[in-house]
């Protein structure tokens, strides 16, 4: 899409004549709605919308959209943002030894699958430097252990302001991040392979391998304070087969991943995830 959008994600209490309201709120500024997707969640008794429309012939100049909106949104004690399509994300992507979700990622900013810069790398771990190297990417080696871990997340969080960093993507970054860095920067992706809580710790694959399990899997969430418990965005899984072996469920769980996280990340950045509570509206 060439012609610049803009995209309203808001979660209220239901009520009716919200879809009404919100849509007037673009119509009578001229605004062409071209994307409009919603969800009632009964049980919290929630609507949650998410709304995109055409910048061209919009009455409201950018600067005055968010002002304008919250007129409307504060007596219905919403919960709102506002995005536009021609902003460009910055990612940094975070990584310890394995580098398939990190070249996947790569390759796929590279082939314009999502749009965003990836301008650092940050890595627990010396050994991915030459794929930054070779990609143009600035890589930031920090070493994390249990007496300089607040010392490090401190430069760590520093790197994220100094490359206006918008989105920490943690691709197999084998590492526990804080509850005090995710308070300060909560804009974080996660992966990890499905079997958790069933096969947490090293080796899973072999431990899964020795259980004879039927099916692998994914999962891409935001990062929490509770480890690998953040909303989820996306999941997938694979069969496996009596005939595979542990070097088949580590190949079908690398592909997971990559695709997983790939996908959540894409819909990050189109602005299509709604957070409430500890879930996701993920709107296609």
């Amino acid at each position: 899409m060439t012609n610049p959008t803009a995209t309203l994600l808001i979660s209220c209490l239901d009520r009716r004549g919200l879809v009404a309201k919100f849509a007037n709120f673009i119509y009578s500024n001229g605004g062409n709605i071209i994307h409009a997707d919603q969800h009632t969640d009964f049980a919290a008794g929630l609507f949650l919308t998410r709304i995109e429309w055409q910048l061209d012939g919009f009455n409201l100049p950018r600067e005055f959209i968010a002002p304008a909106f919250n007129a409307i949104a504060q007596p219905l004690d919403a919960k709102w943002e506002l995005h536009f399509s021609d902003t460009l994300p910055r990612i940094a992507i975070w990584v310890s030894r394995q580098d398939h979700c990190l070249f996947d990622l790569i390759w796929r900013q590279r082939a314009k699958e999502f749009i965003a810069e990836i301008p650092l790398i940050i890595s627990n771990h010396s050994s991915l430097k030459v794929v930054a190297e070779q990609f143009g990417i600035d890589y930031k080696h920090i070493s994390i252990t249990k007496e300089n871990k607040l010392e490090q997340e401190i430069q760590q969080l520093e790197l994220l302001r100094e490359y206006k960093i918008d989105l920490v993507v943690l691709a197999k970054y084998m590492q526990i991040v804080s509850a005090n860095f995710i308070n300060q920067f909560p804009q974080i992706i996660n992966i990890h392979h499905s079997f958790l809580p069933a096969f947490v710790g090293a080796n899973p694959y072999h431990r899964a391998f020795e259980r004879g399990v039927k099916i692998i899997g994914a999962t891409a969430h935001y990062a929490t304070a509770d480890l690998d418990a953040g909303p989820i965005i996306e999941q997938d899984v694979v069969r496996v087969s009596h005939r595979d072996e542990v070097e088949d469920l580590v190949r079908k769980g690398k592909d997971l991943e990559r695709v997983v996280l790939a996908r959540a990340v894409r819909s990050h950045l189109q602005n299509r995830v709604l957070v409430y509570g500890n879930r996701t509206v993920v709107f296609e």
